[in-house]
This record gives structure tokens, sequence and C-alpha cells, in this order.
């Protein structure tokens, strides 16, 4: 594997991503954050057969192609070989409605259809176990093959179980169905696919993209669907762990648990296009993490079911990426302190008490609990934290954690007038002095310091300064000096645990679009011809991953990045508000 050409499908309970020679790279089971039983993503091609693929090889292949299914998550590859034959696979993770609520069972369905001539096809289906150290224990049954392990895993299908045992080649003579994963498989194959297309194509429907970038908006919203996990309404970062944000470095990190901070970002972005029920069943799973503790508390990161992630460590049998490790399970930030997370959870219910599309209104049950991450927020905002990098050193008191803390108060104060947790403009007077830079002209990385970050970008979106604020501008023209590399902007550029930052945190540059078309005249114009740049860059499904090299636009990091594809929707939406006026 030498690319993020990937396309990723899934229903909120799996996702699989699918390379463009129709492979399975990277497959979780029985959920997002386990065990990756197709990880040819990270294990690389070593002669032998690594465990840990699912292929479908067409015999003598000269060509492919691939793209989804208008308004889905569904993939179609072609493959095409000299004599004119062919097959088309149809990869989608069953979703639909039924009695009201939702049907996505653990289940990947790799449909194969001749399209002409006389194709044979070699399937190879040998799941992985224990993060690729372990091959999958096998058992022939009517119509199926059997996985062992600490979770059973089974292949339904109508093709040939022998050939695909032994790997053998076998002429596909109508269309087959493989069906992999926990669940029985669903009765009606062509009713699984049309229910599934319909489900999506309805979902999509009514969602209110700028028509200039509906096909990019309306890709970017089925992404940040796919990575909110039905069950409990948490949502993740990305699907993958450990894809190195620049090549042969050290920064590799497990995406795969749900921060509140990202997933304020995702469930905004779906709220802007009018889809409220993610905000909704995110914000009940976020509240019931908080109950769980004895004050209210948040921390960094959790499971997609409310717990404790595991600590971290590297699976030593994932050579990673291209080769370059180390692959990380459990990420540390968890145990840091973030005290932004307050200021993402109230603010992630700005739907419910502001906006009328909401099905579940904000109540006084519900302003009760937030007022409880208002009075942390209130207390926090000049105490030091990590900061919304994580940073792994020392401890600083980061200007976008205390204009968190800021929004936090500013925002309950706005839900009802009645909450006054603290003089909001005492909190906003002290960070507008103590993260002011004279010398720079421009608000600081930290209160007192004398570094940039790019954060600093969000300050007129978050309420905390109008974008034609001269002190705006001049933080805008100091982050594009400092931190501008090309059409790129980094996070921040000073040294930091592991070095300086090689490659543009992609969703840095989303946030200077979104700063420049608040702007206004010609720096509105600016905005567009970026933000077409950046649409550029995706990849050939419309996907991104964390960060992208500049000089090339090879994309780097964890994949597909809920805040990026988050960036593809706020900056539609920001280009297309100003040009409305």
């Amino acid at each position: 594997m030498t690319s993020l050409d990937l396309a990723l499908v899934g229903n909120g309970s799996i996702g699989a991503l699918i390379d463009a020679a129709g492979a399975v790279a990277w497959c979780c089971f029985p959920r997002f954050d386990g065990d990756p039983v197709f990880c040819s993503l990270l294990a690389g091609d070593a002669p032998g057969g690594k465990p840990g693929a699912f292929t479908v090889e067409l015999e003598g292949v000269v060509r492919t192609e691939q793209q989804y299914l208008p308004d889905t998550p569904i993939l179609v590859t072609r493959c095409y070989d000299a004599k004119g034959g062919g097959v088309e696979i149809t990869d989608f993770c069953p979703r639909s409605e039924k009695d009201g609520g939702l049907v996505c069972p653990k289940l990947l369905v790799r449909q194969v259809r001749p399209l002409g001539g006389r194709p044979n096809i070699r399937v190879r289906v040998d799941p992985a176990a224990d993060y690729g150290c372990a091959k999958r224990q096998h058992a022939l049954g009517g119509g199926h093959i059997s996985f062992a392990g600490e979770q059973a895993l089974r292949l339904t299908t109508n093709a040939p179980a022998e050939a695909i045992v032994d790997h053998a080649l076998f002429h596909v003579r109508e269309t087959i169905t493989l069906m992999f994963g926990l669940d029985d498989p669903i009765a009606g194959d062509v009713t699984m696919l049309e229910n599934t297309t319909a489900y999506w194509r309805n979902w999509a429907r009514p969602l209110q993209a700028p028509s200039e970038w509906r096909d990019a908006v309306i890709r970017a919203a089925i992404t940040l669907e796919l990575h909110v996990y039905e069950p409990t309404g948490a949502i993740i970062p990305a699907m993958t762990t450990s894809i190195p944000e620049a090549p042969n470095t050290a920064r590799t990190w497990d995406y795969r648990y749900c921060w509140p901070r990202d997933a304020y970002f995702t469930a905004d972005a779906l709220s802007r296009l009018g889809e409220t029920r993610t905000i909704e069943r995110y914000l009940a799973f976020l509240l019931n993490a908080a109950e769980a503790t004895d004050d209210a508390q948040l921390v960094p990161i959790y499971t997609i079911d409310g717990g404790p992630i595991p600590s971290e460590h590297v699976a030593k049998c994932l050579p990673g990426y291209r080769g370059m490790g180390p692959v990380h399970v459990g990420n540390k930030a968890s145990e840091q302190a973030q005290h932004d997370l307050y200021g993402e959870a109230v603010l992630t219910a700005a739907p419910l008490f502001l906006n009328s599309r909401a099905s579940q209104a904000g109540d006084e049950a519900l302003l009760a609990k937030l007022e409880q991450f208002g009075e942390h927020a209130a207390r926090l905002y000049e105490v030091p934290d990590a900061g919304l990098w994580e940073l792994r050193g020392a401890e600083r008191v980061h200007t976008y954690s205390s204009i968190m803390c800021w929004a936090a108060c500013d925002r309950l104060a706005k839900y009802a007038d009645r909450v006054q947790l603290a003089d909001r403009a005492d909190i906003h007077e002290v960070i507008s002095r103590r993260s002011w830079s004279v010398k720079l002209n421009a608000f600081t990385a930290t209160m007192d310091g004398d570094s940039l970050d790019a954060s600093l970008l969000l300050m007129p979106r978050l309420g905390f300064l109008e974008a034609r604020d001269p002190r705006f501008a001049g933080t805008v023209a100091a982050i594009e000096k400092q931190l501008k590399h090309g059409d790129f902007v980094y996070r921040y550029v000073e040294r930091d645990d592991f070095g300086y930052p090689e490659n543009a945190f992609l969703v840095c540059t989303f946030w200077y679009i979104e700063a420049l078309a608040a702007m206004g005249g010609e720096r509105r114009e600016e905005a567009r011809v970026l933000f077409e740049k950046v649409l550029a860059a995706r990849n050939r499904h419309g996907l991104l991953a964390e960060d992208l090299d500049p000089r090339t636009l090879e994309q780097w990091g964890n994949f597909p990045q809920t805040y990026c594809m988050a960036g593809v929707v706020d900056c539609a939406i920001a280009l297309a508000k100003t040009a409305q006026g």
C-alpha cells in the first residue's frame, strides 16, 4: 500500500477502507476501535502472505475503474482483462430503516457481477487476529466459512467456499455475494443493496448544501456520518490508527476513539446542513459519560461506548504504513488536561436551544446539566493545560482553551438569561489583555506568550471577535507570515515533543479559508481560490487525510479525517453565505 487513494464504506457499526484494486485495506471488528481483521494498510506486502487480506482478483486484469454510487457510501470497482472480460465489485455495509429505527448490522457485503467475456477470479479471505499477529483458523460449513477467534466471524457466500479457502481461480457466471461479519445474513441480497442505496439518498436529499459545491459537501457529510457510532452516538475522528503525519516520523497515533473536541466539529458541520439527529445522539453520549463522574468532569478521549480507552501501547506485529511504524493502540493524550472540552460540549448543544429544526429542543433539564460544564469552564480558563494540539511537554495557558471556556459561559447565558456562572466580560478582558502581543500585533497561542497557532483563526466563528476587528486582521497577517507555507497553513511551527512539524495540518487551512471569507472584500475572493485548491487535493473519492505535504500535495495522517471533511462543509457554507451578503 503506497497511497491513501482509498474509499470508505460503512454503516455506523463498522467501516472499511477499499483500495484502488478493490481490496479491503482496513476493517476492524466488531466495531470501529476493534481488532483490525483486514489490515494490509499497515501490514505491508511481505512475501509469504500475512493474515489480514480480503481481495477479489480478476485473472489477467489490465484496467480498473472505481467510483461511489451518487449520494451513497456504496463503492463500485470495475476490473477488465485484455480479452474483453471483466467483473464489477460492489462494496457496502447495509443500513436501512425498520420500525422507526436503524438497522446497521456488523456486516461487510461484497457483490461480484460478471461484465462480459469469461472472467475468472481469485478470492482471498484471511482475517487476522491480535493486531496482525495471528491467522484465524477456519472451518467450512454449508454456504459459509467460519473463522475462530475471541470474536468469531464468518463469510457467507454463494461462491465455491473450497476455492476461496484454497485461493484458487474460479469462473464467475452470475453475481456472487460475499458477506463477512458477525451477523447472520439479511434475507434478499438485492433488497439489501436497494434498501441501503435508498436510505442514503433519502438521508442526503434534505441536506442544505450550497449548490456550487453540492457534490463535495454531500460526500463530506456522508463521510462524517460514517464516523458516528450508531449504537451509542459517539463520534470518532478517523477510522485508522498510526498513519504517520509525515514520512518516517514518530507522530503515529490511534484515532479510533471519541474526542469531544473533534466530535463537536463533526456534529456542528452536520447541523449546519440541517442534520440535527447526530448532535442529539452525541450530546446524550457525552452527558452520559459526564454523569458517570462525581462532578461532571470531561476527559479528552472516550471509547465509543463511553469508557476509558486502552493505555497506549505498540502493536508489535504490524510494521506500519509503508513500514513506517510504530503502530499504536490507545492514545496517551487521554491522560492530559484539556480545558477547551467544556466549551465544545456547551457549543454542541446550541442547535437544541437556538435552532427550531431540532426535534429535541433544549429544556431546563438539559440546561442544568450543561451548567456543570460552565462551572468547570469558569474555573479553568486561566489554568495551564495541554491545549488542543495535545502537547506532551510542559502545560501552558492556551488561548484557544481560554476562549473555549469563555464560549461556554457566553453560550449558557444566551441559552437562558438566568444562567450567571461568571462575568463573561471579565473573562473576555483577561484573554484580550494577556493573549495580545503588541510586538506581533496579534493574539498569541498562549497567555503571555510570543508564538502563534492556527486555532486563533477561529475567534470570529466562536464569537470572541468580529472578523473585521483590526486585532483579528493583525492576527491573520501574523499567521500568514509565520504559519503559511505556500497555500497551506501549519498548526504551529515551533518545536514540540517530536521535533518540528513537517506537513500542513489540513484543517488549519480550512479555518484560514473560513476566516478570509468572513473578513470579506478581496479576502473573500482569496478564500474562494484557496478553497478550490484544497478541494483539488482530495483523493479521487473526495476524501482527505489529516495532513498534506504542501510541496507534493500527498496526503498523510489518519484517514479519512473528520476535521477536514467538516472543513469542506464549513468553508462551502461560509463562502456561500458571504456571496449572498
